[in-house]
């Protein structure tokens, strides 16, 4: 059980708040061109590449859509075409978020203010944060930062921007690899984990886990009560 009632709450928007869909984009643009055993190859390929392509220097989300499609064509065995790339990049903006956002996110903004910290650009990440249901107090984006998550600058940045410390928010991602380890090695100590399949499971890290946005209220001592792992 938690009790602790953070000052802000800080979230990751892309998969944690936004359907961001990668994979079924991947699939859009080459699921005819593709058998399925490849095609699942393909969007494993796409889900490491971006990975990769954010541990460097800081470059626009677009290059590192077009990077990130461009290796996973090359390991396919596939033609790269850029205007592949950029129709999945294009995408990005019409995404709005999962079913159970809207309401979860909103009962908690009702009494903490709620921080997204994305690795998105300033000119893309409000046409999603529109969408989500919930008034939210600031975004900041990597092109801001001049840094991707899971590198730690976004999270320095975001509590010098809130003057606060790691103990005085809670940050909820649905990625430990993005988010939750960063966070924690940070020492960020209360730390939410949403479900939604993207991951297994690290009790190493510390969190509450919670199943949606629904659970969020009692995750952030608004409403009793909640294991924690």
């Amino acid at each position: 059980m938690t009790k602790f009632r953070p000052k802000y709450v800080t979230f990751d928007c892309y998969g944690t708040l936004t359907n961001f869909d990668m994979a079924g984009a991947a699939r859009r643009v080459y699921g005819a061109r593709l058998s399925p055993e490849a095609m699942a190859g393909f969007v494993e390929a796409f889900r490491g590449y971006r990975l990769d392509e954010v541990l460097g220097a800081w470059k626009p989300l677009v290059d590192v859509v077009h990077n990130s499609v461009e290796r996973s064509c090359k390991r396919i065995g596939i033609r790269f075409d850029a205007e592949d790339a950029q129709r999945i990049y294009d995408e990005i903006p019409t995404w709005g978020p999962h079913p159970d956002v809207p309401a979860g996110l909103a009962r908690v903004a009702k009494e903490i203010p709620l921080v997204i910290l994305s690795n998105s650009m300033k000119g893309l990440i409000m046409s999603n944060v529109e969408k989500l249901g919930a008034p939210v107090h600031t975004v900041i984006t990597a092109e801001e930062v001049g840094a991707y998550k899971p590198l730690m600058k976004g999270f320095e940045y975001m509590l010098d921007t809130l003057g606060c410390t790691p103990e005085d928010i809670t940050h909820v991602s649905s990625s430990f690899r993005y988010d939750l380890v960063p966070a924690y090695d940070l020492g960020i100590r209360n730390k939410v984990w949403v479900n939604r399949g993207h991951e297994p499971a690290n009790q190493f890290y510390d969190y509450t886990e919670i199943a949606d946005i629904g659970g969020l209220a009692v995750a952030v001592g608004l409403e009793p009560t909640l294991k924690r792992t």
